[in-house]
């Protein structure tokens, strides 16, 4: 993931986004051979020259003030995630032959972040890293992601991923009943994790994976949309408990740099929060089957 080429596609497919209307401009010429802005509008916006702003989409962001990427943001109209993105691109560029890319190390869960997991007894929750992976979760938390602890069995060495299971495992339509929308975010996710630490490896690799086996990926990938994942809505359908609607909260650790924390929530007195007490019945059964065995004594039952 090089820097230029990353803040060149970046900056190419956002002005793409942004219409002469949208901006306040007048569309005027004839025909526009470009979608979206072009690259003298976006200067104009900001109140830089064309060659200047050119330098910049060429993907030369180093040195550049914060006062000219505030400017950039505005006249591109970026949102937070995506401001964010810019200034990670930026601190990159400007870091130059400073950093290094690093190599895959295991990282280790602090004890106590597996108490403060183990403490949350009615809600699924987990702390993944910024390629996905599932580093610790609780008992709820496990059962939740019953699938995704299953898809690497046999392996492990490696951490249940998230992105793995959602592009390489067929059951992971099911699982997400609006499957394109969880892979658009998935891959904002990691997008975003790529300009917030590009020296990754791990990621790395994991990019170059997904992107050889996984078409879906690499179309999102080329996008270059980014996105911040702090609380919302979440929509799953498990196999043994059904659909789930739940409220998710997601907080970064600061003692652990990279790492965050996510539980989710059911509304009191809905099916979701019936579908819970299943789910953590499930859970606490000792040696639980596989979702397809307990579904067919369930069944059976």
């Amino acid at each position: 993931m090089d820097n230029r080429t990353e803040t060149r596609d970046f900056l190419s497919t956002r002005r793409a986004k942004i219409t002469p209307e949208q901006a306040g401009l007048a569309a005027y010429g004839g025909n526009r051979r470009v979608p979206g802005l072009r690259r003298g509008e976006v200067a104009v916006l900001a109140g830089v020259s064309v060659e200047y702003y050119t330098r910049l989409e060429r993907g030369n962001l180093s040195g550049v003030s914060e006062s000219v990427l505030e400017a950039l943001a505005n006249a591109l109209q970026l949102d937070d995630a995506e401001r964010s993105h810019l200034f990670d691109l930026a601190r990159a560029a400007s870091d130059g032959g400073k950093m290094r890319r690093r190599p895959v190390r295991k990282q280790a869960i602090r004890p106590g972040v597996q108490l403060t997991l183990d403490a949350i007894t009615h809600s699924p929750a987990f702390v993944r890293n910024g390629r996905l992976d599932i580093l610790a979760s609780n008992a709820m938390g496990r059962a939740l992601y019953s699938e995704v602890y299953a898809d690497q069995r046999g392996n492990a060495a490696e951490p249940p991923n998230l992105a793995r299971y959602l592009f390489f495992d067929q059951r992971s339509h099911d699982f997400y009943p609006d499957w394109e929308r969880a892979a658009n975010d998935t891959v904002a996710i990691m997008r975003t994790e790529a300009g917030r630490d590009p020296y990754d490896r791990g990621l790395t690799d994991l990019v170059g994976e997904l992107s050889t086996r996984s078409e879906e990926f690499r179309v999102r990938w080329a996008a270059h949309n980014v996105r911040q994942h702090y609380t919302g809505q979440k929509f799953f359908r498990h196999p043994i408990v059904g659909e789930l609607h739940m409220l998710y909260e997601a907080m970064e650790f600061s003692a652990d740099a990279g790492l965050t924390l996510t539980v989710y929530n059911a509304e009191p007195g809905t099916p979701t929060a019936d579908a819970f007490k299943l789910l953590a019945s499930w859970a606490a059964t000792p040696l639980a089957p596989e979702p397809e065995e307990a579904l067919r004594n369930m069944n059976h039952d």
